[in-house]
């Protein structure tokens, strides 16, 4: 039996088809996703100006794949709020004593949009000598030389991520400079075992809160060619896989820390928040991530995975 239409009805089916079909283009063409966002700190080649960048300028890569990116905003001005712990080593070997002042030089540069907390590595866990404060003078006046030999050996890499664990909540964008030669004496020798556990525990909790960790290598033992030195290995990678920077001379120990702090202030100051989609997991967990500049003489350094949340 044929089923006959009248074309009232035909106009009204069209009207609606009209009127359904963009908004289930725009539906679909929605991008699945849960935002993030994570520091990066722009970098320029050659001494090249620093480049006006936005989300336009950027490429964020997930598992290979981009994703859509919906906010790129300059952490300065009224978004510049920073705090920046300096954690030292204190153990036996540490030697840092002759650049300490170069250390309260930089603090007391610090802009006042910058939270200053002073920590030591010890065993047990880091012991804050001032938390963090915008009273640089006070940060400044709460570093002392190390104990060294009067201290007992403490992981570096454990105090570090113990601080993580301490770190007060807040929205400020978060950074630990380590003052430190790598060597975890509590972990074996560490010119033969190329495996801490430490090291990937801090790493994976600094992804997880957004810290920036970089390094100053304070081990003035002279590197051969072809010569392995797992120490720096770890500081290096604690540094690389969160966004920071290692520095180091690579045959003695840095007689002036200035060239490496000045280099800090610098970064400090060209760091931006974005934001991007990602695809979440069953679960939420850390997923690689690669950052890409759309700009020559430009690169993005950033943490190399970022925390997800869990789909719902």
């Amino acid at each position: 039996m044929k089923t006959y239409r009248s074309p009232l009805t035909l106009v009204v089916v069209a009207a609606l088809f009209s009127v359904a079909g963009p908004a289930l283009a725009q539906q679909s063409s929605t991008p699945a996703g849960v935002p993030v966002s994570m520091v990066v700190t722009l970098e320029t080649r050659q001494g090249a100006k620093p480049p006006e960048l936005n989300a336009a300028s950027v490429s964020v890569y997930q598992d290979r794949a981009q994703v859509p990116v919906t906010e790129w905003l300059p952490l300065q001005g009224e978004h510049a709020a920073l705090d920046l712990f300096i954690l030292l080593e204190d153990s036996p070997g540490s030697s840092y004593g002759t650049q300490i002042e170069d250390l309260r030089a930089f603090i007391l540069a610090q802009p006042p949009t910058t939270k200053v907390g002073i920590a030591y590595m010890e065993t047990g866990g880091p012991k804050i000598l001032q938390s963090l404060t915008n009273d640089h003078a006070a940060a400044a006046a709460a570093l002392r030389v190390s104990l060294s030999r009067l201290a007992r050996p403490a992981s570096p890499y454990q105090a570090l991520g113990q601080l993580i664990d301490q770190w007060p909540a807040g929205n400020n964008r978060r950074a630990i400079l380590m003052i430190a030669n790598g060597k975890d004496i509590t972990f074996g020798d560490q010119d033969e075992i190329a495996y801490n556990s430490f090291v990937d525990a801090a790493i994976g909790k600094a992804q997880r809160s957004g810290v920036v960790v970089s390094a100053i290598a304070t081990d003035g033992q002279e590197i051969a060619q072809n010569e392995t030195h797992f120490n720096k290995i770890y500081l290096a990678r604690v540094a690389e896989e969160t966004g920071g920077k290692l520095y180091y001379y690579p045959s003695a120990a840095p007689p002036s820390f200035v060239p490496y702090l000045n280099d800090s202030t610098q970064r400090l100051s060209r760091q931006y928040l974005v934001t991007f989609l990602v695809k979440p997991n069953k679960h939420g967990s850390l997923q690689p991530v690669k950052m890409k500049a759309n700009v020559p003489q430009a690169d993005l350094v950033s943490a190399n995975r970022v925390y997800v949340p869990a789909a719902h």
